[in-house]
């Protein structure tokens, strides 16, 4: 128990908001043992606020930080974090049902860089659907080149040169991996886009960026044979709720070449079982359906019927109550991270990545007969020339493509 002494009574006043919060918890799948200690720092809350004699109209913010020390000083040293965190959210809850006022703080006046950085924050999320990794290596280009430019402090955007421009890429195009070299041309273009776009320079500085010579890499894609994804997805596959989770999710990736955010963000409504088709939730804010194999219905039908749980949209959820929706992709990365581990098998390489599967499923495509086309339309690539580099894998291949052009320019 981690209040020393309850006895403040039940709190009359306000026992009904709190067996309605501990009745949305308990919807929300928390254990039994988290349910317990809720009621008792809730009860001692409100048997407080009954002690205090106050109406409820009366309860602010200062009111309400008093008596929630009180009960934290009645709790265990060990578990005051827990608990203060645990009172924060009845309170939250409180609040959002018109029962307490609690003040927001005052908010500092953004600066002039801060507002500049969410204009173009937006512009990235909104204007050019891009993904919240995508934006925050543009904001990154663009606020190591706002330090270099003006320091600290934003200054006039029209004194920008294109002298500065060239100096900047020559300060941060310096590094050992060749093919990351292309990235800040691309994303201060874009940068200068938005402000000649919204009016805040006269002269588009986009046009004046140079093309930054980049050597082709010479490593072929990395990619595993189909015995060793078997392996993998046999390492998986348990009959727990994350085993037929980690399952499915892989087995995504594997059979459709799914990138690792396009997993989690499926939808329970993004799956047509009468059409056998999954809509895609692809890079860009672009939508595409595609067939679902049978294996991978069958998997993902075995987890939300005997894994799932909470009452979240997404497809893929947390292991643990309130079981939320994954922020990002990076526990696929830890998935497939943690089944290298358990079979033994070496990776291609050193980092190991959720990429991996959607690269083998088009290398083997393309040995079992596959044109570059087909891999491109399965993989769902913009523009042609990125499927070329699994053409390295088969000269064939290549050689008909050679063929192909020398036909167009004869």
């Amino acid at each position: 128990m981690l209040v020393r002494n309850d006895r403040y009574g039940k709190g009359a006043r306000l026992k009904p908001h709190g067996e309605a919060f501990i009745e949305e918890l308990t919807t929300q799948g928390y254990a039994k043992r988290t349910l317990k200690l809720y009621r008792q720092w809730i009860s001692c809350f409100c048997g407080e606020f009954d002690r205090s004699g106050l109406p409820t109209e009366d309860m602010d913010g200062p009111t309400i930080r008093r008596l929630e020390e009180i009960v934290l000083n009645k709790v265990w040293e060990s578990a005051r974090t827990y608990a203060r965190f645990g009172l924060g959210r009845f309170i939250d809850y409180l609040a959002a049902a018109g029962l307490v006022c609690v003040p927001e703080l005052s908010k500092r006046q953004p600066t002039s860089l801060e507002r500049l950085s969410e204009e173009y924050e937006d512009h990235l999320r909104d204007q050019r659907g891009l993904s919240e990794a995508t934006i925050r290596h543009y904001l990154w280009i663009f606020k190591r080149f706002i330090d270099f430019r003006f320091g600290k402090t934003l200054g006039d955007l029209n004194h920008i040169t294109p002298e500065n421009v060239v100096d900047f890429l020559r300060k941060v195009i310096i590094s050992p991996q060749p093919y990351r070299c292309k990235r800040p041309p691309a994303h201060l273009k874009s940068f200068f886009r938005f402000l000649f776009w919204s009016g805040k320079t006269r002269n588009n500085l986009a046009n004046c960026i140079p093309r930054v010579a980049q050597s082709q890499p010479r490593n072929l894609p990395r990619f595993l044979h189909p015995q060793e994804i078997q392996r993998l997805l046999d390492s998986v596959k348990t009959s727990d709720a994350i085993g037929r989770r980690n399952y499915a999710m892989l087995l995504l990736a594997a059979r459709l070449g799914l990138r690792g955010p396009e997993v989690v963000a499926i939808q329970l409504e993004d799956i047509d079982w009468r059409a056998g088709e999954i809509l895609i939730r692809g890079k860009g804010k672009l939508l595409d359906r595609m067939p679902l194999p049978d294996d991978v219905g069958k998997a993902i039908v075995d987890y939300i019927q005997n894994g799932r749980a909470g009452n979240s949209r997404s497809l893929f959820v947390g292991s643990q109550a309130p079981y939320r929706p994954f922020t990002n992709a990076h526990v696929l990365n830890d998935v497939l991270g943690k089944a290298f581990e358990k079979t033994g098998l070496e990776p291609p390489g050193k980092y190991v990545g959720f990429h991996l599967l959607r690269h083998s499923l088009a290398v083997d495509m393309l040995r079992k007969g596959a044109s570059l086309g087909e891999i491109a339309d399965i993989l769902r690539h913009r523009s042609r020339t990125t499927t070329m580099i699994y053409a390295k894998h088969n000269v064939d291949a290549l050689r008909s493509l050679v063929c192909c052009h020398a036909i167009k320019f004869t």
